[in-house]
């Protein structure tokens, strides 16, 4: 009597990537059978896609033509993704003002919009605008987002009644288009304030509204001289009566 003895399948086995990142996948090949199956799972087939969250021994049987089979195994490395923070200092500007975004629990950072790189950066955005950030170790990377509020400045504006005075007369200056007003020279305070130069004085106004943004104006107001007048008599001795 005859027995035949088929010989087993050599099975080899590969990850491609070798190594992932948390939440990426890699695709696992077998090679020396002609059907394969693969723990854990079971998931049949040849290549098969994984997306473990740990780092993973896979095995893998293959059977030949035969029926006879033969196993392999390779283990799928995980790398774990940093934890990013981001913050802004200040989280609210005015328009015009810049403010420093930070990011740590990586070794690498890239700032969009703008491909800003490092874990500091100062942007000066002049709408509101949302940050994303992306932290890397190596290859495994994290992102996070994070708004900045440019606040509006407020449109100011500064009168004088009258913008000319004579010396030792008073004017009245008003702003508008803001909510809080500081004059300069003096620091005066007011929407409508009254000064009093004595010379020609151009006057600083500086609004600020309820955000805290401000925006600056500037008014002369002129001051002209008084005459000096002189009184003479033709004679300073008279009759009374007399002219």
């Amino acid at each position: 009597i005859s027995l035949t003895v088929n010989p087993r399948p050599t099975i080899t086995s590969t990850a491609t990537p070798t190594g992932i990142c948390a939440g990426g996948s890699a695709t696992l090949s077998a090679s020396g059978g002609s059907t394969y199956t693969w723990s854990p799972g079971p998931i049949v087939g040849n290549p098969v896609v994984v997306t473990p969250g740990a780092t993973t021994t896979y095995s893998v049987r293959g059977s030949n033509i035969f029926g006879c089979t033969s196993g392999s195994t390779l283990i799928l490395t995980v790398s774990p993704n940093p934890t990013v923070i981001a913050s802004a200092s200040p989280t609210a500007i005015c328009s015009g003002g810049s403010t420093t975004l930070t990011a740590s629990g990586a070794t690498t950072y890239t700032w969009n919009p703008g491909a800003l790189t490092g874990a500091s950066v100062a942007v000066t955005p002049t709408v509101t605008t949302t940050y994303t950030v992306r932290g890397a170790n190596g290859a495994c990377s994290s992102t996070r987002t994070i708004t900045l509020i440019v606040n509006p400045n407020p449109t100011v504006n500064a009168t004088a009644s009258p913008t000319a005075i004579c010396v030792g007369s008073s004017a009245t200056l008003t702003g508008t288009g803001a909510t809080s007003y500081t004059w300069n020279p003096g620091a005066i305070t007011g929407t409508t304030v009254v000064v009093t130069p004595t010379i020609n004085t151009t006057y600083t106004l500086t609004g600020a509204n309820a955000t805290g943004c401000r925006s600056t104006r500037t008014i002369s107001l002129v001051v002209n001289p008084n005459p000096t007048l002189t009184a003479t008599a033709s004679a300073t001795n008279i009759c009374s009566g007399a002219a």
